[in-house]
């Protein structure tokens, strides 16, 4: 057996417009497809983040809230891989987003930052 990538990475959200306006006009990134769900009152939204990877937004009537924050067992975040994390960082607080200090990272020394999506989930920026 190989694996050969991920496909997708999927995400649930609570409040779908809002959440769908921060992905597509904040983050950038482009609708694939946009699908309502009508029997289980959910919309799923596939983007198109860079070349080749997606992000699958669902939706769902009163999902239950994630309990802790990065260090919980589980997926502990999403990141993206930016040029410039100075410039995306400001452009993130000139949207009225709460980004965190910038720090480097004591591995590979490169510069990364954490910001939360519309519903707390930890996203990270990584610089290049």
């Amino acid at each position: 057996m190989k694996i050969k990538k991920i496909n997708h990475v999927a995400i649930i959200c609570s409040d779908y417009e809002k959440s769908k306006h921060f992905y597509v006009n904040i983050l950038g990134f482009d609708i694939i497809q946009e699908t309502l769900r009508k029997e289980r009152n959910s919309y799923k939204l596939d983007l198109q983040v860079g070349n080749s990877d997606r992000i699958e937004l669902f939706s769902f009537p009163s999902p239950p809230k994630r309990l802790t924050q990065p260090e919980a067992c589980g997926l502990r975040h999403l990141a993206f891989e930016v040029d410039n994390i100075q410039e995306v960082v400001d452009y993130l607080k000139s949207q009225n987003i709460e980004v965190e200090n910038i720090r480097i990272d004591e591995i590979t020394g490169k510069l990364f930052t954490f910001f939360p999506d519309p519903d707390g989930l930890p996203l990270e920026i990584y610089e290049s």
